[in-house]
């Protein structure tokens, strides 16, 4: 088993629609960004290429690249999905939590959870979305803008060595 820790944040922007876990959240702001700026897909894209041990989002997604000006981030989470796939790893769980004040996510977790297992290639069992305030602490709770804290649990080739690692018998 191989885990990963994904997190991203984005402030808020006038213009832009919001966009959290693939589904779009009416609000009279979206987030700043280079693709969409779907704080929570690029936090779970970020967990699950950290658990296969294939870098993160910016490496395999640059934001000074033009291609991936206002890119799909449900998309980008399925590219990402399919090389930690194609290194060997099954998908098991990702655990995702979105901080912010406002706007109220509880009538739009189900969805998320299920844009987020089918870029998974999953059920939405395996996907847990949840919502969480800061108190009104902070540029959070300002509304300034998002964070996002991801977890992804993978299952796939055995850890090797590196040279130089010691044993314990």
């Amino acid at each position: 088993m191989r885990v990963g820790i994904g997190y991203d944040s984005h402030p808020f922007a006038a213009g832009r629609k919001l966009i959290l876990g693939g589904v779009e959240i009416p609000n009279a702001k979206g987030l700043a960004g280079h693709s969409d700026a779907d704080a929570v897909a690029h936090a779970v894209t970020d967990a699950i290429l950290g658990a296969a041990g294939l870098g993160d989002i910016g490496r395999m997604f640059p934001d000074n690249d033009p291609q991936w000006k206002g890119a799909n981030s449900i998309e980008l989470l399925n590219k990402a999905f399919l090389k930690v796939a194609e290194a060997g790893f099954q998908f098991v769980h990702a655990d995702v939590t979105v901080i912010l004040e406002k706007p109220k996510l509880a009538p739009h977790l189900d969805a998320m959870e299920q844009r987020l297992a089918e870029a998974l290639l999953t059920g939405p069992a395996h996907v847990s979305v949840k919502a969480k305030t800061n108190e009104g602490m902070g540029w959070i709770g300002r509304g300034e803008g998002i964070a996002v804290m991801a977890v992804a649990t993978l299952a796939g080739p055995s850890a090797t060595r590196p040279s130089g690692g010691h044993s314990v018998t």
